[in-house]
């Protein structure tokens, strides 16, 4: 198997120096590139087609929120964790809902690092579990506040059925052995979902999933 193509988005450039060690030493991806502030993310990605980027926050010229959503836009196959050192919830938020699949916190341990590019790159969410919590309850009132569900279509029971395989985390290939699936179905319900639900990405769709109650996360053993 390849290794993983990763783009880092960072303005200090010590610190994208520190990830790429990071990256291609103990991880063993292929760091594709490097951005210093969002712009450069943008062009970057559509040109390179990195499977993972690093993003960070509070950058020049345009900030990661901002590029997140519009590398979203361009409907690139890659999937974008925010790494930053801003613990607001404001910030966690917004970059999910522009279409962020992670967001994690700069004093994070390399190996968690790295085992979060890999997870993600399998279609896995990932929230800092010290902001998960807030994220959910957010969403939730969110939900309450707005009556969202208004204009929501209906899901098949097969695309539920992928959905709460979601929500527990399974990627593509574990969801089509599990529901004795190609993985070419699996990709096209997920494609349904997101524009039923109104949604961006598996992160988005498993929170809507269970702020409204369809699926629900069991605590570790």
């Amino acid at each position: 198997m390849p290794p993983i193509r990763v783009l880092l988005v960072d303005d200090h450039t010590l610190f994208r120096q520190g990830l790429r060690q990071i990256c291609e030493i103990k991880g063993g991806f292929d760091v594709v590139g490097e951005a210093e502030n969002g712009r450069e993310a943008v062009r970057l990605a559509a040109e390179l087609k990195p499977e993972v980027i690093l993003m960070d926050i509070s950058m020049p010229v345009l900030d990661g929120i901002q590029a997140i959503t519009q590398i979203m836009e361009k409907e690139l196959e890659t999937r974008i964790i925010v790494l930053t050192m801003y613990q607001q919830d404001h910030y966690v938020f917004d970059a999910i809902k522009a279409g962020a699949s992670g967001y994690l916190l700069k004093n994070v341990d390399a190996q968690v690092l790295v085992e979060a590019v890999r997870a993600t790159h399998q279609g896995e969410a990932l929230v800092d579990p010290m902001m998960a919590a807030k994220v959910l309850d957010e969403f939730r009132r969110l939900s309450h506040a707005t009556g969202e569900a208004e204009g929501i279509e209906l899901l098949t029971e097969g695309e539920m059925a992928v959905l709460c395989q979601v929500v527990e985390g399974a990627d593509n290939q574990a969801i089509a052995e599990h529901l004795n699936l190609s993985v070419q179905t699996v990709s096209n319900r997920l494609r349904s979902i997101y524009q039923k639900l109104h949604v961006n990405n598996r992160t988005q769709a498993a929170l809507y999933a269970l702020r409204r109650g369809w699926a629900r996360l069991d605590p570790a053993e």
